[in-house]
C-alpha cells in the first residue's frame, strides 16, 4: 500500500513541472490530430484507433494522478471540438478512471508487453465491459446483459491488438531516446 501512496505521490508532483504541463498540451494536440484521421474500421463493431497512444503516453511518463487528469481533460476537450452524440459524464469519469489505471501499472515501471497486456486487461474488464456497458445501458435503455456479449467480444478482440501497438510504440519511442529526453528535460 505504502508503494501505491508514493506512486500516487511521485505522480502528483510531476503535475507541478512546466516540462509535464507542456508533453501534456502537445499530447493532446496529437491526440485531437489522431482523432480526425487515424482509425480503421473492420465493420460495424471494430474500430482500430490510435487517438489513445497519446493518452497512454502521458500515464507512462507522469503517472495515474496526472493520466486521470490528462485523460477527462481531454475527453472532455475532444467532445467541444468534435461532438459525436450526447455528452455524457460517465464516459469521462471513464477516461479518468483509464488514466489512473495504466499510469498506476505503466508509471516508472519496465515496460513489457505482459505488463501492457495486464494493464490493458484491468481497464478492458473495469472501464469498457463494466461501466462504459452501464454508461451505454442508461443512455439507450437497454437491458445491460443484452448489451454485455457484443461489448465482451470486441474487447477480447482489441485486447491484443491495442495492447501490441502500445508495447509496439513505447519501445519505439524508448529505443529512440525520446523518453529519457522528456525525463531530463530542465525546463
Amino acid at each position: 500500500m505504502k508503494k501505491l501512496a508514493t506512486l500516487f505521490t511521485q505522480s502528483y508532483l510531476e503535475m507541478k513541472k512546466l516540462r509535464t504541463i507542456t508533453v501534456c498540451g502537445l499530447m493532446a494536440a496529437i491526440a485531437v490530430a489522431l482523432s480526425y484521421f487515424a482509425s480503421i474500421e473492420i465493420g460495424n463493431y471494430i474500430r482500430i484507433g490510435f487517438s489513445g497512444i497519446p493518452n497512454r503516453l502521458v500515464d507512462t511518463l507522469f503517472g495515474p494522478v496526472v493520466g486521470g487528469c490528462f485523460g477527462g481533460a481531454l475527453d472532455i476537450i475532444k467532445y467541444l471540438i468534435k461532438p459525436t452524440g450526447v455528452y455524457f459524464p460517465g464516459f469521462t469519469f471513464d477516461a479518468v478512471l483509464g488514466g489512473i489505471l495504466y499510469g498506476s501499472f505503466l508509471y516508472k515501471k519496465p515496460l513489457s508487453l505482459p505488463r501492457i497486456l495486464l494493464a490493458k486487461l484491468v481497464v478492458i474488464i473495469v472501464c469498457n465491459i463494466f461501466f462504459n456497458t452501464l454508461w451505454i445501458s442508461i443512455l439507450y435503455g437497454k437491458a445491460f446483459m443484452a448489451l454485455l456479449p457484443a461489448r465482451v467480444l470486441k474487447n477480447v478482440i482489441m485486447w491484443p491488438v491495442d495492447s501490441l501497438i502500445l508495447f509496439l510504440v513505447t519501445r519505439l519511442l524508448h529505443s529512440s531516446g525520446i523518453f529519457k529526453t522528456i525525463y531530463n528535460a530542465s525546463y
